[in-house]
Order: structure tokens, then sequence, then C-alpha cells
């Protein structure tokens, strides 16, 4: 994986241990390669997690990336640590001068909480305007995606009565065969786990709004905006094995209400491991989008976008 990191940084242990090629700063800066310049904002809890998902899933192109870890300037992480978030994370105030040719927004455990009612939520808003003119293409993932859409078209976002929780089949509606979805079977499978949606009828509404691939039990899953400039996605091809195995024993240590995540385990037992039916689809999102939205689409000097 020619992604450009600190040497130190915790994902990249983890990700050779897992036989997967990682290029740290040092080998990186002895290739004379322009390399494409990839911002996180990393929302979730626990930073190292999320870190290493979307790292594996960068992985599989040739590119070379360069990367920014970001993390909302007005807002303190109680589940990472501050030594880890000063060495290794840029505050937006630090870059909002730059400008990316890719962006990744993360999800956030915030499903219940009012967009307004968030502590970062102004910087959020001054991030999702700043990308739009400082940012060749944007991924915005899960709650990332559902307040994006809500402050550039005022969607709303609907509280589920029950939580959509495990892997579900999708299928592809876009009659183009969009670049995005270049080797997508015709059913593929991503793991979910929310509260809430946004709703096709609701979407369909907006001009200019492209819906994607779309799942019978989880609702949308990909739209496309301003022609592949963003992408709002409900779902998580990044996951790893064992998230909602995670996900699941932690709300039972917890005593929450909570049912086994669907299409997960083998035989649907909870005593089994988890069939991972989602990876392949993953790298090709992942690789995907760098390759046709990224890529070919960015400028050489980044002062142009």
């Amino acid at each position: 994986m020619p992604v450009k990191v600190p040497a130190s940084l915790p994902a990249v242990e983890l990700l050779r241990n897992e036989n997967i090629f990682v290029m740290d700063e040092h080998r990186a800066n002895e290739q004379d390669i322009r390399p494409l310049h990839i911002a996180i904002i990393n929302l979730m809890p626990l930073k190292i997690i999320t870190e290493t998902d979307l790292l594996r899933l960068l992985s599989n192109t040739p590119l070379q990336i360069e990367l920014d870890l970001i993390t909302p300037t007005h807002h303190t992480s109680r589940h990472t640590s501050r030594e880890h978030l000063d060495v290794f994370y840029k505050t937006f105030e630090e870059v909002r001068e730059n400008k990316y040719d890719g962006l990744i927004i993360t999800g956030a455990p915030l499903d219940f909480v009012a967009y307004e009612e968030v502590d970062y939520w102004t910087e959020m808003t001054e991030i999702f305007d700043w990308a739009q003119t400082h940012v060749t293409s944007t991924l915005y993932i899960c709650w990332a995606a559902l307040a994006a859409l809500y402050h550039r078209y005022g969607i709303s976002k609907h509280i589920l009565d029950k939580k959509i929780f495990g892997v579900f089949e999708h299928h592809i509606t876009d009659t183009q065969r969009n670049p995005l979805l270049r080797g997508f079977d015709d059913v593929f499978y991503v793991p979910h786990s929310r509260h809430c949606e946004v709703r096709r009828e609701d979407i369909e509404q907006i001009e200019g709004l492209r819906i994607l691939t779309h799942s019978e039990e989880a609702g949308v899953h990909i739209v496309m905006d301003r022609n592949g400039r963003d992408f709002y996605i409900q779902g998580h091809s990044e996951y790893a094995p064992n998230t909602l195995d995670n996900e699941y024993r932690r709300d039972i240590d917890k005593g929450l209400p909570i049912e086994p995540p669907t299409n997960y385990y083998k035989d649907n037992n909870p005593d089994n491991a988890p069939l991972v039916r989602w990876r392949s689809h993953g790298y090709l999102l992942f690789s995907n989008w760098l390759n046709y939205y990224v890529y070919q689409l960015t400028p050489y000097d980044l002062n142009q976008i």
C-alpha cells in the first residue's frame, strides 16, 4: 500500500500483521511521484480502529497516497488518547487552507442527536462547504452522509423503530453502470449499524442527486451528487470482520436491548464466527473511487481545484 503515513501510526503495524503492504513516509519520499493528497476527517470515538479499517481499503491501489488525519477543532475526543491525537492528527483549523484530491468523512455515534445539538455542528457545516471548493471528490459515510444531505438539501433523517444491524443484500439501481460500481456483482453485501436513515422518496425529489445502489432491507446505500464530486454512503463497506460482533458483545455487556446482527454469523448463530461477504466489494468501492473520481479527475496542480 503506497500510502504515506508516519511509521509509528498504530494502523501500520496492525496492517503489516495482515500481510498488507504499507509504505511509511521514509520510503514514500524516495519515489519520484506526485502522490494523491487524501484527507480523512475521523469522527468515530475509537479512532485507531477506523484508521485501520480505512487504510486497509485504500491499500488496493498502485497509486501513492499522502494522508492527513483530521479531527474537528472544537471537539474533545473522550475515547482516544490526547497523545495519539497530538502526534497523528491535525485540526480542521490547521488544514482549512489546504486543497485535497480526495476526502473521506466518517460516521459518528450521533443517530439520536439533533444535528444542531452536536457540539461541533457549526464546524461541520463549515467543513461541508469547504469540501465543495477544496476537494476533488468526497466520500461521506453513514452519519456524515446524513448530516451533509441535511445541511445541503434539508433532507431529514428518520429514526427507525428497530436498528438496522447486520449484513444485507444490495442491488445496483443505476442503469448507466456508474464507474464507481465497475466490477460489482448484481447482488453484493454491505454491513450496516444505525438507528436512522434518509429515505428514497426524499432523495428523489432533489434534482442532481442520483441513487446508485439500494437494499430492500437496509434502504438507500450510495447516492451520487455533483457528477461524482460527492458520494453519500449509508453503510460500512470498510468494516473489519469482527466489527459487528464487537458492537453486539459491547451492547450485551451494557445490558442494552440488542439482537444478533442479521446475516452475519454462520448459520445466524452468535456462537459461530462471522461469515465475511462484503470484503471484495469494499475494496472495489474504494479503489474505483480513487481511480475514476479522484486520480482521473483531479488536476495535477492542487491549487486549480
